[in-house]
């Protein structure tokens, strides 16, 4: 198989984004890339800022380009992302006011083939990074909107876990038909 699809889960955090990954991954036997930035906050212990956002992108690229090695060694039909780079390009304008060019240009290259947008529609949970709650409905109009300005495709997904996990199955399986 010459191109292995990829399917980004984006969305605001406290979404189901890394749960949701690892059950379609467990689902479809294929391989997956984590969140780099929760495990960057994690380390740095301090409110992350515009100096942090250029090794933020490259650790997500390093994550991504492994889940590719690994999905190309083992033949895998799809790969999927926990998050990418479009979620940087929000988090850096949310916070800092902007993105650094270079980075929006570097998101632009590498968009995935189909982006799996998480509503906000289930509770938030407080976890020691997350720190959005009171902006959920802010953010998730922001990722919306990168989405757009990107030309990125996405569908919405919404409802209870397993109204969740079948539309995003859904997505992924008429994803396959088409590579």
């Amino acid at each position: 198989m010459s191109h292995i699809p990829r399917l980004v889960v984006t969305g605001p955090e406290c979404t189901g984004k890394t749960t949701l990954v690892q059950a379609l991954a467990a689902h479809y036997g294929v391989a997956h890339s984590g969140e780099f930035v929760r495990a960057y906050a994690e380390q740095l212990g301090a409110p992350i800022g515009a100096p942090d956002h250029w090794p933020i992108a490259h650790g997500q690229i390093a994550l991504e380009e492994a889940a590719m090695a690994e999905a190309r060694g083992a033949g895998h039909s799809l790969v999927l992302l926990d998050t990418d780079l479009l979620s940087t390009v929000v988090y850096a304008r949310e916070y800092v006011g902007h993105c650094d060019r270079g980075i929006e240009q570097l998101a632009r290259t590498r968009l995935a083939d189909h982006y799996l947008l998480l509503d906000i529609d289930v509770p938030w949970v407080a976890d020691g990074v997350r720190d959005q709650a009171a902006r959920r409905e802010v953010l998730h109009h922001r990722f919306r909107g990168a989405l757009e300005e990107f030309g990125a495709p996405f569908t919405l997904v919404r409802g209870s876990w397993d109204e969740r996990l079948a539309g995003a199955t859904a997505v992924a399986d008429r994803l396959l038909h088409l590579f």
